[in-house]
């Protein structure tokens, strides 16, 4: 089985077990505000996300977006993964943290795990990420792991410009 593990994180793959998880993280109000509404509102909805998401990108791409634990309490505390979108020519990285387990470094070492990963492992080069305007702490993440802003993207001809970093 996949994973990765950090000083403090276990980085796996998802399953239909983290419906619970991924309900909660979905609805949270960082999460609506920042990434998007993806229509989650109860465990089955979770568990499709789930199937049509990360585990189906895991069988076509070789890569998703993953789950993270603390490694020493087992705690799920969030995501972190690649994504390849067809509005993209350079597969993405993306990452939500629980409120709780935000602002203690967890996304920055998460990430860079992921990044060290995909260059080392998956010969991925460039990674970029796509990041909502206003999203501070997020751009503080990406500039950490050594990515800046390039230019703006549209991911969806619905939605708002937002801002491309690699």
């Amino acid at each position: 089985m996949f994973y990765l593990e950090t000083e403090r994180l276990r980085i796996e793959h998802l399953t239909l077990e983290d419906a619970d998880f991924i309900l909660r993280l979905l609805n949270d109000s960082s999460f609506l505000e920042n990434i998007g509404d993806k229509g989650v509102r109860n465990l089955e909805d979770a568990r499709s996300y789930l199937r049509d998401g990360p585990m189906a990108s895991y069988k076509e791409n070789g890569f998703g977006l993953f789950r993270v634990s603390n490694k020493h309490s087992g705690a799920v505390i969030g995501m972190c993964g690649l994504i390849s979108r067809e509005v993209l020519d350079d597969v993405d990285i993306g990452y939500a943290l629980l409120p709780e387990f935000s602002g203690q470094g967890y996304a920055t070492e998460s990430a860079r795990a992921v990044l060290d990963f995909a260059k080392e492992q998956l010969h991925l080069d460039p990674i970029v990420a796509v990041v909502s305007p206003g999203n501070s702490a997020s751009v503080r993440v990406l500039e950490k792991l050594g990515m800046e802003f390039t230019r703006k993207v549209r991911l969806d001809s619905t939605q708002p410009e937002i801002d491309l970093f690699a």
